[in-house]
């Protein structure tokens, strides 16, 4: 009879188990979690009473405006600039170090800034313990941003190609027919050469059709030139000595029509400023808004110059990628433009809200955790590959052992400096 009377007692909380797991995932229960992450109350104190000052955190705010306004602009202007100077295009060796520290400062705020601050604030003990605190939310959505940053690059480069192809495909179409009026035009004066006895005569018929006088062929059609100039190409020893072959021309490698290689990287260059600058954008905005809303000057004052460092480099990192890309010029002017003023805007906004918007409400926890762990996703697929294993492992890396211990050493050092910056900001 104990038997059974034990057996009923454990049947009996077993089954209550199963309809409180019911009940918590019933449509009752969904909309009592989302109405509680959605809160606009109070979790905790937003600022110290000790360090809270209205009038010197707006002045502060000011400053932080101009200062990162300076900074970003600055800092994305650079590569923009001086790309036509000798010692700052885009092919030297001083901005392939340059933007390998741009890098490391970039792979350093995915990591060790933002993604910590999502996780922070996706686990806040305000936010219902199920979902928030029995998931790790922002490793996932960081993890998913991702691979759906993959997926955009990828279908971005494939829209590239396929607009690329079309557009050489008529410019070919152009110049053959251009070319074969010119060998009309050329077949005549021959003829008419020979009919009338020139003395040149014997001169004329011992160049190959369609030579010049300087020696160099004449072009006719893109696929002659393409096939005469990838021959001057073939002249190197080995593979590290053929990239920096110079043809009779005077061209460098890069130059040419049919230049495979080099059309596809200039694709990827446009893909991947646009994915940048969307990641970047994103997170400027959280950090922005952060600052902006804070009543304490005690957490404004270090974030003024921790975020100008900040900017500057992260802009630099992407003025160089905008500056690889050959944008047109007023998409170049745009790109910079949205960069330069998202983060200013941002405080503006954070100042202008700072009177009702709790930062510590449940809802600004679950919408800055979110956006902070998709900006970190991208940042970090952007930083690994498209910034550093793009760079690094290319044929110029290779090729360079100098190089190779410069841009190693700022790698680390633009990562070592942006996570020291995490005991401030």
């Amino acid at each position: 009879m104990a038997f059974f009377e034990g057996h009923n007692a454990s049947s009996s909380i077993y089954i209550e188990q199963i309809t409180d797991k019911v009940q918590r995932y019933s449509g009752k229960f969904l909309l009592e979690l989302i109405s509680t992450s959605m809160a606009t109350t109070d979790c905790k104190e937003t600022d110290s009473t000790d360090c809270r000052n209205d009038s010197e955190a707006f002045t502060l705010k000011m400053i932080a405006i101009v200062a990162i306004l300076i900074s970003g602009t600055a800092g994305i202007a650079l590569p923009l600039i001086g790309k036509e100077k000798k010692f700052l295009r885009t092919d030297s060796n001083l901005f392939f170090a340059a933007k390998a520290f741009a890098a490391g400062v970039i792979l350093a705020t995915g990591f060790v800034h933002i993604l910590p601050d999502a996780t922070e604030a996706l686990t806040n003990e305000c936010l219902p313990a199920v979902p928030w605190l029995k998931f790790p939310f922002a490793g996932f959505i960081a993890m998913m941003a991702a691979l759906l940053t993959l997926v955009a690059d990828f279908l971005g480069t494939q829209f590239y190609e396929k607009k690329q192809q079309k557009q050489n495909e008529e410019e070919e179409a152009r110049r053959a027919e251009d070319g074969y009026e010119s060998l009309e035009s050329a077949a005549d004066g021959q003829i008419a050469t020979v009919l009338g006895g020139n003395s040149q005569s014997s001169h004329t018929n011992s160049k190959v059709f369609g030579e010049e006088e300087g020696g160099g062929m004449h072009i006719v059609g893109m696929r002659a030139h393409a096939a005469h100039h990838s021959h001057n190409h073939m002249q190197g020893k080995d593979a590290c000595d053929s990239h920096a072959v110079i043809d009779e021309h005077g061209h460098g490698h890069s130059h040419g029509f049919g230049d495979e290689d080099s059309m596809a990287e200039g694709i990827r260059h446009v893909v991947v400023s646009q994915i940048l600058e969307l990641g970047i954008v994103s997170h400027s905005v959280i950090i922005g808004l952060s600052l902006g809303v804070s009543h304490s000057p005690c957490t404004i004052r270090p974030l003024i110059a921790a975020l100008s460092f900040h900017q500057f480099f992260e802009g630099f990192a992407l003025g160089g990628c905008i500056s690889q890309a050959q944008l047109k010029k007023l998409s170049t002017m745009l790109m910079a433009f949205f960069f330069a003023v998202t983060t200013p805007a941002g405080i503006g906004m954070g100042t202008g809200i700072a009177s009702f918007y709790n930062s510590n409400s449940p809802r600004a926890l679950v919408v800055e955790g979110v956006l902070d762990s998709i900006s970190a996703g991208i940042l970090v697929y952007m930083a690994l590959v498209d910034l550093i294993a793009a760079d690094f492992l290319s044929k110029r890396m290779r090729c360079n052992s100098k190089l190779q211990i410069i841009s190693y050493f700022a790698l680390f050092s633009g990562a070592l400096s942006m996570s020291s910056l995490a005991i401030w900001a």
